[in-house]
């Protein structure tokens, strides 16, 4: 099942300890290991995908679950990515094992509205920032781009030759951004999707990446335990987060810079003071404990200090 840990405002509390009064709640709902989690534009919904073949939308707003949960069916394997549109709040993708992206309202109920059928097994989905295309990339390291009104596919790219893990738009729309199993991070300039900028800050595969909502800043999390974060102008390595202990597979920057979480293998999400740095390092603020093994997906809500995280804990 997912989870999701809910802090006070920071303001309210000791600026030593903002997280000091920290509390979770458990979402149910799955029955297998969940994939992804992720909030749509106003953080009043929240959507994951799991093994189970299914993908959820739970009524959730400022950590409190009303129960009003709308299950998404008809993909027919594991679904691995969920993603909202960035200029809706009730318009959904979701990509699958099973070879199709699906596009959902959730107005509409448990039915989505138009399926495409691609030619591989899909693990990534990024909605560009003005909502006007998707792109899902495969386990062949090919990414399709599809107009998100008439689901047609505009774009296949060649295969890349590099291991894709993870791709993301920057705030603008005009670079796409790929993290790789050589241990660096791609920013290849769009559409046109030539290459401007490698990071190479890290000695294994790079699992995860998150965009800074408030600035430009990206951070990267990989095998080697590390979070790096990068200036976006500049392309270099502004800090790091090292004291995790085991793999990353999922970072996130709060709606407002303020805070970094990071978490994968280890058995709790380490949340960091993204706002200052000693060293070059970024100061932990809080650590909050993971039941039952590893984090795959997580996300801060894009107006609260909320944080949602799901991963091995299916039943």
């Amino acid at each position: 099942p997912e989870r999701h840990s809910r802090a006070r405002d920071p303001a309210h509390l000791a600026p030593m300890a903002p997280f000091a009064n920290f509390v979770t709640r458990e979402l149910a709902g799955h029955r297998r290991r969940v994939h992804s989690v992720a909030w749509n534009c106003t953080g009043r919904k929240l959507a994951s995908g799991s093994v189970d073949q299914t993908a959820r939308v739970y009524d959730v707003e400022h950590g409190s679950h009303s129960g009003r949960d709308v299950e998404l069916k008809g993909h027919s394997d594991s679904v691995d990515q969920v993603s909202w549109d960035p200029s809706s709040p009730d318009r959904l993708a979701t990509v699958s094992a099973d070879k199709t992206l699906r596009f959902w309202d959730v107005r509409a109920g448990g039915r989505a509205v138009a399926t495409v059928a691609l030619t591989d097994e899909n693990i990534n989905v990024a909605w560009s920032p003005d909502g006007a295309q998707v792109a899902v990339g495969n386990r062949d390291d090919v990414f399709a781009f599809v107009d998100a009104k008439t689901h047609k596919v505009t774009r296949t790219t060649p295969k890349f030759t590099y291991q894709v893990n993870d791709a993301s738009w920057n705030r603008a729309g005009d670079v796409f951004y790929l993290t790789t199993a050589d241990g660096f991070a791609e920013a290849l300039r769009f559409p046109e999707l030539m290459p401007l900028h490698r990071m190479k800050g890290h000695t294994s595969s790079v699992y995860a990446m998150a965009l800074d909502p408030s600035r430009d800043r990206v951070a990267f999390g990989g095998a080697d335990a590390m979070v790096s974060v990068w200036d976006t102008h500049e392309c270099v390595c502004v800090s790091v987060v090292d004291r995790l202990q085991a793999p990353v597979r999922a970072v996130s920057f709060s709606h407002d810079g303020a805070f970094l979480a990071a978490a994968g293998d280890d058995d709790a999400v380490d949340v960091s003071d993204a706002e200052s740095s000693a060293a070059g390092a970024f100061a932990r603020v809080a650590s909050v404990p993971v039941r039952g093994g590893s984090v795959s997906s997580m996300r801060w809500s894009p107006t609260h200090h909320v944080l949602a995280f799901a991963g091995e804990g299916g039943d």
